[in-house]
């Protein structure tokens, strides 16, 4: 990888590795655009096989917190952090040192708990900046209402692709059985959704199976069922050429980040196979729109409004993909720059005024 080269391509304003030797800990912390407000993206921990493979991740997961705020209209920017370690070394100076990197940003990035992280996680982190979001979980925790937008974005899909505001009897295939995609189940068994389901762990899909009546198939497996939707809720990377190569189901809407292992050419395949694809950033906002809510002060009426804004941005999407004939990746990206152009007009008018 050329880094910088990469960087530049990206459209990053920084990006800053962390490192010290007591405790041992590496961390990379991505900023994308803060044309909107400063950057904001959760913090995950996971055993990279390498570290290009957690720049890599840093680098696509935040430019995806940029294009998911502007999507959400919510005034804040892309950000996102990668911890390279094993979740089963966890530490309190670990945390703690981390901590000491984010406050030394004094607060162009906002950070919170993603993958392998927990809030008691978030809460060591807190000891050290106040630049963090989640400590306290007022409204619940970010898992309902993520999946609640991801239903909402299924809906979406459903009405614009198969002209129905019903989902009574569609099949659907949902990857992944953790907090979202538990939840995400609960709602669609509740709308009268046929479930098929897998999980690395057969004893979350066991559970989903006695509570909603779901069927569990292996997880290699579950692309090419004979379904209506495919929703992925576990890791990105999942829609690569031989998973999409197999893949029926006429609709892809989930809540898992970095989706499309290529950008360019698997959101051209799903084009040409007729498939519509809910862009992960948009669906998923509803983690995002619950932590900023919080951050300002929770006001539940104005998250669900904002919440709810998922559907009518998704139809948008989807029609403008379909009158310019392209990728509804490529229609949510024309989305999400526009209002960061419109930012930045903006700001520039009012620093001309000032001086």
């Amino acid at each position: 990888m050329n880094l910088f080269d990469t960087v530049q391509e990206m459209g990053h304003e920084q990006v800053l590795f962390c490192h010290g030797k007591d405790p041992d800990i590496k961390a990379i912390i991505a900023i994308h655009d803060t044309s909107l407000g400063p950057a904001m993206g959760a913090t995950r921990m996971l055993p990279y096989l390498n570290e290009e493979a957690a720049l890599k991740d840093a680098l696509r997961l935040s430019r995806g917190m940029t294009y998911k705020a502007a999507c959400a209209n919510i005034p804040v920017g892309g950000g996102k952090a990668v911890i390279i370690a094993d979740p089963a070394h966890k530490t309190e100076d670990l945390f703690r040192a981390y901590g000491r990197f984010v406050d030394r940003l004094q607060g162009r990035f906002i950070t919170g708990q993603d993958v392998n992280l927990t809030p008691e996680n978030v809460r060591t982190i807190s000891k050290e900046t106040n630049y963090v979001v989640g400590v306290e979980e007022k409204s619940g925790g970010p898992a309902p209402i993520t999946a609640q937008g991801v239903f909402l974005g299924i809906k979406a899909a459903v009405k614009f692709r198969l002209q129905s505001e019903s989902l009574e009897g569609l099949k659907v295939a949902v990857q992944g059985l953790g907090n979202v995609g538990r939840n995400v189940c609960q709602l669609l068994h509740e709308n009268g959704a046929e479930l098929f389901v897998t999980d690395i762990s057969q004893e979350k899909a066991e559970e989903v199976k006695r509570t909603f009546g779901a069927t569990v198939v292996a997880p290699d497996e579950i692309y090419s069922l004979d379904v209506d939707i495919f929703s992925p809720c576990a890791l990105g990377g999942i829609l690569n050429s031989q998973t999409l190569h197999s893949m029926k189901a006429a609709i892809i809407a989930g809540a898992a980040n970095n989706q499309l292992a290529q950008e360019e050419i698997h959101s051209q395949m799903l084009v040409e196979k007729g498939i519509l694809y809910s862009p992960d950033y948009v669906i998923n906002a509803g983690g995002l729109i619950n932590v900023y809510n919080e951050m300002i002060g929770y006001n539940e009426e104005k998250a669900f409004k904002q919440l709810h804004n998922i559907y009518d941005t998704l139809l948008e999407i989807f029609a403008r993909a379909k009158q310019q004939e392209i990728s509804t990746n490529e229609a949510a990206k024309q989305l999400a720059e526009e209002r960061i152009m419109n930012a930045r007009k903006i700001k520039n008018k009012e620093m001309i005024v000032s001086c």
